[in-house]
């Protein structure tokens, strides 16, 4: 009997761990991008794409959480059924995250501390490796513990946004991307600590994520540098202002605000 009790306990302290890192997450993201839309460099009067893509992935942000709570209320009929439509989401999210991302660099636009070419490809590969480790996730879920961790793992592939508004990366260049993929694993690593304190070993799902995750980051620098990189860049601009931009020059710091008249 208290061998059961143990196990049960130690269950539910996960659920209620996890759920935790799943509010972290949320609030590194309210932080992101709150924080530029007080500065006054977010804007409704953006492209309509961009207000779909603010909507599904803010929105993903909030089912994200809704789902750890669920989990961790022990309502976990409710969780397997939203889950279903969390596979659909991530596909939704692929769709518009990659679109949002060619219709910027057609524009000639990408931050100023990554170049257009590497920017495109990051955002690709970034959204892909979401969904991927989300499906897996899914195609796991009855194996609760490999679940859980990747779902978290996947989030994780989509936090570079979050940071890159938060961290100072103009301050890094050209290591912007390294430095803000760092702060990204932390939660993965938190994951990490807290299976080995708990648990006494870190669960395989945790590095296998991780090492996904790397293979992703690494992916982005090898391809941004290569023919290949050239060529996605090229074909993703053709025929627009885009083509003109340089993919492997930094674009110019912006300059100052105009006086207010």
């Amino acid at each position: 009997m208290a061998t059961i009790a143990t196990a049960q306990v130690t269950a539910g302290d996960d659920r209620r761990f996890f759920f935790v890192l799943s509010v972290a997450m949320a609030v590194a993201n309210v932080v992101g991008f709150g924080t530029q839309f007080a500065l006054g460099r977010s804007s409704f009067s953006a492209p309509p794409l961009v207000h779909l893509h603010a909507l599904v992935f803010s929105g993903w942000v909030g089912f994200f959480v809704l789902q750890a709570w669920l989990v961790a209320d022990g309502r976990i009929g409710r969780h397997r059924r939203l889950g279903w439509l969390g596979a659909g989401w991530a596909a939704l999210m692929v769709v518009v995250g990659i679109t949002a991302t060619v219709m910027m660099v057609r524009a000639g636009h990408a931050p100023f501390f990554f170049v257009p070419g590497y920017f495109l490809v990051m955002n690709a590969l970034g959204v892909l490796t979401f969904a991927g480790l989300l499906w897996w996730a899914i195609a796991l879920r009855r194996r609760t513990q490999w679940h859980r961790r990747l779902v978290m793992c996947a989030m994780t592939a989509i936090m570079g946004p979050a940071f890159g508004r938060i961290f100072p990366a103009p301050l890094v260049i050209p290591w912007a991307a390294w430095c803000i993929f760092a702060c990204m694993m932390l939660f993965p690593i938190i994951g990490m600590i807290h299976d080995r304190r708990r648990h006494r070993r870190v669960h395989p799902a945790w590095w296998s994520g991780v090492a996904i995750l790397i293979g992703m980051q690494v992916t982005m620098d090898v391809i941004a540098v290569t023919p290949l990189g050239a060529a996605l860049y090229a074909a993703a601009t053709r025929g627009s202002p885009g083509a003109a931009v340089p993919p492997f020059d930094y674009p110019p710091f912006p300059g100052p605000p105009a006086p207010v008249t």
